[in-house]
């Protein structure tokens, strides 16, 4: 990109961060805290607008019910009605190429165990800070990583998903865009996707930076507008401010606990902490760069001791404030997953009163929600608004 196209594309992201604050600034101060979810879509200029909120984002696409980041399970999420399908976590190959995994460590959620062609790629890596040991998709090409079967993550969570081990293949970000683009002719509704970059500064110190193969890709497919049916997401915040430079697309900072740091800022010796980012300064700051937050669901209503849910924080009405969009992570409907006070007996396979904290976060006016359970959402939101 030129110099002169780069200071063109700042000046563009920075009057439509600037406006957008405005603009949504002014419709939140408008509205009480039980209308801002349900009017958050009338906010926002372009694409946004036509979701439907709160939103239901199909985590990993229906990874309740399918193997997480498989096109089985974001095709099931769209079956059951997902207003967006997260799909994928991006992690690059060896050559280059991205691919849609949890994390780069693949040990957990393939079958390369069972591959002795790749025994020796077994290793020790250090990310994030955390040893950690398994496979690495960076190690592998693409042809070698398309050999490989998706498995279930949590088998003891769910067993009934490993019915579907083996089944598909691991996808491309590329491969996402074109099947985004049939599913959208095929049902004659746009589909919507919820991108990720993982581990940014981690491979971006191995040669392999995120951001740039992302907007190449988005540019590609024309996918990298406002109004584009693409949100991107980072733990990263610095990934979503490198993204506002390339694309124009809704860009999202997720949140996770209050005293965490994100990876970045430990590298570059920020000693800032996810508490600080969400105060009212911190909240701005974002929203120079960035659309909306993914906090995890303890920062929008935290936990005792216990486990059960205690008093709603501030940060829903104040992200509000700042024109940002709140969608919170992750309702699940498994016992372990749920509030203390949601669940029903003891069974880490059984499900509990899901419908019950869906009401509850629901509540606190958030704009949406990521759910490995597709279906309860939309049913848990339909009770909420008719309700």
């Amino acid at each position: 990109m030129g110099t002169q196209e780069s200071d063109e594309r700042t000046r563009g992201t920075g009057r439509r961060a600037l406006l957008g604050a405005v603009v949504l600034g002014a419709g939140v101060a408008a509205l009480g805290t039980a209308g801002t979810a349900r009017a958050a879509d009338a906010q926002h200029g372009g694409g946004l607008k036509s979701l439907p909120v709160p939103t239901i984002i199909g985590h990993r696409g229906a990874s309740g019910y399918r193997p997480e980041h498989t096109f089985g399970s974001y095709q099931l999420a769209l079956d059951m009605g997902a207003d967006i399908v997260e799909a994928g976590d991006l992690v690059p190959t060896k050559d280059g190429h991205l691919v849609c995994r949890h994390e780069p460590e693949i040990g957990g959620t393939t079958d390369v165990a069972a591959h002795p062609e790749f025994a020796d790629r077994k290793t020790t890596k250090t990310l994030d800070g955390v040893a950690t040991t398994g496979w690495f998709t960076e190690d592998f090409t693409l042809a070698e990583l398309k050999t490989l079967r998706a498995v279930e993550r949590i088998p003891a969570n769910r067993p009934h998903n490993t019915l579907y081990n083996g089944r598909w293949e691991i996808p491309t970000f590329e491969e996402v865009l074109r099947w985004q683009d049939e599913q959208t002719r095929k049902r004659g509704k746009q589909v919507w996707i919820y991108p990720e970059t993982k581990h940014p500064t981690y491979f971006r110190k191995l040669g392999l930076g995120l951001e740039e193969r992302v907007a190449k890709l988005l540019h590609k497919y024309g996918k990298d507008k406002r109004d584009s049916p693409v949100i991107v997401q980072s733990f990263e915040p610095t990934s979503i401010q490198r993204l506002n430079e390339l694309v124009d697309n809704p860009l999202v900072v997720l949140l996770s606990a209050a005293a965490s740091r994100p990876w970045d800022f430990v590298e570059a010796g920020d000693p800032r902490t996810v508490a600080d980012l969400i105060t009212p300064k911190g909240l701005r700051e974002i929203a120079g760069y960035a659309q909306g937050i993914g906090p995890t669901l303890d920062l929008i209503i935290p936990k005792d001791a216990s486990g059960n849910l205690t008093t709603p924080t501030s940060l829903v009405a104040d992200a509000h404030k700042r024109g940002l969009i709140l969608h919170p992570y992750t309702m699940r409907n498994e016992n372990p997953f749920l509030p203390a006070n949601f669940r029903k007996g003891t069974d880490p396979t059984a499900y509990g009163d899901a419908f019950g904290a869906f009401k509850t976060y629901f509540e606190t006016g958030i704009d949406g929600v990521f759910s490995d359970n597709a279906d309860t959402a939309l049913l848990a939101r339909a009770d909420f608004l008719n309700g």
